[in-house]
């Protein structure tokens, strides 16, 4: 009998880089492997129905299971799974780190997709502390809606302005409601010009700034 060797696989980017059309396209190649996989789903995300993954594309689409927490997650998951796929990963609670980290222990190989900031550029949880305990990190890119340069960012728009520092960090949406952006392109109404410095010899935070 095989041995199936469990692992943490990290697909992450900003918003229309891919990394769904990834996950899926690892989905399917775990299968023709011969592998018994499962797809996962935060219930947050309805954009493409209750119980479906869809890329922005429209091109790849796949059934998945939709649960509301980690917990419910897990508990579907059965000794004949051998591969467990969960898209949009940064929309579940903290207990997902250590679902994914306990599934690959079991001997699952956890492979996951989800982006790494916010609209304002900042670390999602979620994401961040799965990528210090990923085995592998696939860090994908799209191209900036503005100039055309590789993609980092999720730039947020309300009525075609850019989302305000203060508004909720989690707004599902579709390209109604963002772009892909590079660095340079990257806007967040409210927020200083460059990111805060904490200044030790003063305890105090300052913007960056030319000297």
């Amino acid at each position: 009998m095989a041995v199936h060797h469990g692992a943490l696989e990290v697909i992450t980017g900003c918003m229309f880089s891919g990394k769904t059309e990834e996950l899926l396209r690892r989905q399917r190649w775990a299968e023709i492997a011969g592998l018994a996989t499962q797809l996962f789903k935060p219930s947050l995300d309805s954009r493409h129905g209750k119980d479906t993954v869809g890329t922005h594309s429209g091109q790849a689409v796949a059934s998945a299971l939709s649960v509301d927490h980690p917990r419910a997650l897990l508990a579907q998951v059965t000794d004949g799974i051998q591969g467990v796929f969960i898209d949009e990963v940064q929309f579940f609670s903290a207990e997902i780190v250590d679902v994914c980290a306990y599934l690959a222990h079991w001997g699952k190989r956890v492979v996951v997709c989800g982006l790494n900031q916010d609209f304002r550029g900042e670390p999602f949880d979620n994401m961040a502390q799965l990528l210090a305990r990923a085995d592998t990190v696939v860090q994908l890119q799209g191209i900036c809606n503005r100039c055309g340069a590789p993609s980092t960012r999720s730039q947020r728009l309300i009525d075609g302005q850019p989302a305000h520092v203060n508004d909720p960090t989690v707004l599902v949406g579709g390209s109604e409601s963002y772009e892909a952006r590079c660095r340079d392109c990257h806007e967040v109404g409210g927020q200083r010009s460059a990111p805060p410095l904490y200044d030790q010899a003063t305890s105090s935070v300052q913007a960056l700034g030319p000297a």
